[in-house]
């Protein structure tokens, strides 16, 4: 019998753990955050894929990471400073998802850095 109540005790603990781990995850992925990093274009600066992107290049941690903006107004409107040219430093702010291993940003506001 002890064993039994042991073994129960222990299996919730697991599914309270794994739901918690679950909920934080999802509660992150929809945070606003603030970087602050050199835009380039995808296609014209780093020569990734045929169409233009907004990619935010930064270190986090002491590693380098591409942020690809994902299509909206704010990053089509912000694209034609960097395109075609070495980039321009910014800060930006959106929320980060992950897409074939990319970092993805949906920015909700950018601008260059004085």
């Amino acid at each position: 019998m002890k064993k039994s109540i042991l073994f129960l005790t222990v299996a919730a603990g697991l599914l309270l753990a794994v739901t918690t781990s679950r909920l934080l995850a999802v509660d992150t992925a929809s945070k606003e955050v603030t970087i602050t990093g050199n835009a380039v274009c995808a296609k014209c600066f780093l020569h990734e894929g045929d169409k233009c992107q907004t990619v935010i290049q930064t270190t986090v941690a002491g590693k380098a990471v591409n942020y690809y903006l994902t299509d909206n107004d704010v990053s089509k409107a912000f694209h034609k400073n960097i395109c075609g040219n070495a980039g321009e430093k910014v800060t930006a702010t959106g929320t980060i998802t992950e897409k074939d291993g990319k970092e993805m940003l949906a920015v909700s506001k950018i601008e260059p850095v004085k």
